[in-house]
């Protein structure tokens, strides 16, 4: 999969993908197509139907495989904008659907414009781990169930709006450190130095050691907050937390390694931004 990127021309995966992803998201004019007389079931197959017909036509492999993952997550926020405006008590996890779908396809966007060398399939992250589609399955069960016996605790919109703001500020805070990084962000941890690679101390890099993982740490458990789902935000907050831990001492064992007393003494001026977590330690 990761080789399929590589034969599209450079510089075009950042175009196909906004192109793909606003055509998936076009799915907010459905409720047109229902008030003039298709029945939403039928109406939602026949769109889904059309646009995979449509980016047949238009793309061969690799370029279909880029489309078919950006448009349908723009499709999954464009039915999660729906959502959001509905009547129901579903309308939090419409955001919950935004956020995900955007995170995801942002993940893809930013890295063909900032780092295309390293882009692949998987810069969608839409395949990330078992672990990761076990804790978002188990956050939609837990959301269905206590909506269906305690939607009333669906319903504290202040909680939810707080996790939206965590959720905005870890989005945004993982971004602007994928930006301040360019060619050297990656979202494989790297264990052989490259020729253009340097360590990355001005901007966000400038509070925290791995402002990324600040973003998506606090962005993880404010998806949960959002959804007030009280299992998954406990489990989810000590399972993000322990995974930021290992996996920030990975990192620093390899920066160390490239990098030597540049690096030990950013580490001693910079917090990590992770709580309690300081990073690798380092005998002297």
């Amino acid at each position: 999969m990761a080789g399929c990127a590589a034969r599209v021309p450079p510089g075009s995966e950042a175009r196909l993908s906004l192109a793909t992803f606003l055509l998936g998201a076009s799915v907010l004019a459905l409720p047109l197509l229902t008030r003039a007389g298709l029945q939403g079931r039928t109406g939602l197959a026949l769109y889904v139907a059309g646009l995979n017909a449509l980016l047949l036509l238009l793309y061969r492999p690799p370029r279909y495989q880029i489309a078919i993952r950006a448009c349908f997550l723009g499709f999954v926020f464009g039915c999660g904008v729906l959502l959001s405006f509905s009547q129901s008590s579903w309308n939090h996890f419409g955001w919950y659907v935004c956020s995900l779908s955007l995170f995801h396809y942002s993940e893809y966007l930013v890295t063909a414009v900032n780092n295309p060398k390293s882009l692949s399939l998987d810069s969608f992250l839409l395949n990330h781990s078992l672990e990761y589609t076990v804790a978002a399955l188990s956050s939609w069960i837990e959301f269905t169930l206590e909506n269906i016996f305690w939607p009333e605790l669906k319903q504290i919109t202040w909680l939810s709006v707080t996790g939206l703001l965590m959720v905005v500020f870890g989005e945004c805070l993982r971004k602007a450190a994928m930006f301040t990084a360019g060619s050297n962000f990656n979202h494989v941890v790297q264990s052989e130095k490259s020729d253009t690679h340097t360590l990355v101390t001005s901007g966000v890099y400038a509070w925290f050691r791995h402002p990324s993982y600040v973003g998506w740490f606090y962005w993880s458990i404010g998806t949960q907050v959002m959804l007030c789902n009280p299992i998954c935000g406990v489990v989810y907050a000590l399972t993000v937390w322990r995974f930021f831990r290992d996996r920030t001492e990975e990192e620093e064992i390899s920066l160390i390694h490239f990098f030597g007393e540049e690096y030990l003494e950013y580490k001693k001026r910079v917090p990590t931004g992770l709580p309690f977590i300081k990073g690798v330690k380092v005998e002297l």
